[in-house]
């Protein structure tokens, strides 16, 4: 059973969005074996959007992560991190029925991070989660 991380930027948890993204993972038989409600430190911030730096939206996507608070959720399943990237959808041009084609108000507010690789799922959920807090 593969694991990816899920985080509910905080545009999403400022629109009451946590419930519904949720539900859509859960809905296609994906397991929420992790969960917490976090503010991000700027460190934290740095440390998880290492491989933008240096790109000109780097400053503006730390400041929005850091804006609010944010939900961390480690997501299982067969096949989970390719399973959530279509649920979450394309960061810039997202399908309606995606999460992102039904609520991002822009490329950056998009309610959703969802790691993109077996390899950043491992990386990033270190970043979030103990193993003693999975599941």
């Amino acid at each position: 059973m593969e694991q990816t991380l899920v985080l509910i930027k905080p545009d999403g948890v400022r629109r009451g969005l946590i419930g519904e993204v949720l539900r859509r993972l859960e809905r296609q038989g994906l397991k929420i074996c992790g969960l917490k409600l976090l503010r991000l430190s700027k460190e934290l911030a740095a440390e998880h959007y290492a491989a933008h730096r240096g790109k000109p939206f780097y400053e503006e996507l730390i400041a929005f992560i850091t804006s609010g608070p944010v939900v961390a959720a480690a997501v299982a399943g067969e096949d989970a991190v390719a399973r959530v990237r279509r649920l979450v959808g394309d960061t810039r041009a997202a399908a309606p029925g995606s999460i992102r084609g039904d609520f991002a108000t822009s490329v950056t507010a998009n309610v959703v991070h969802a790691s993109d690789s077996p390899e950043n799922a491992a990386r990033e959920l270190k970043l979030f989660f103990r193993e003693e807090e999975l599941y």
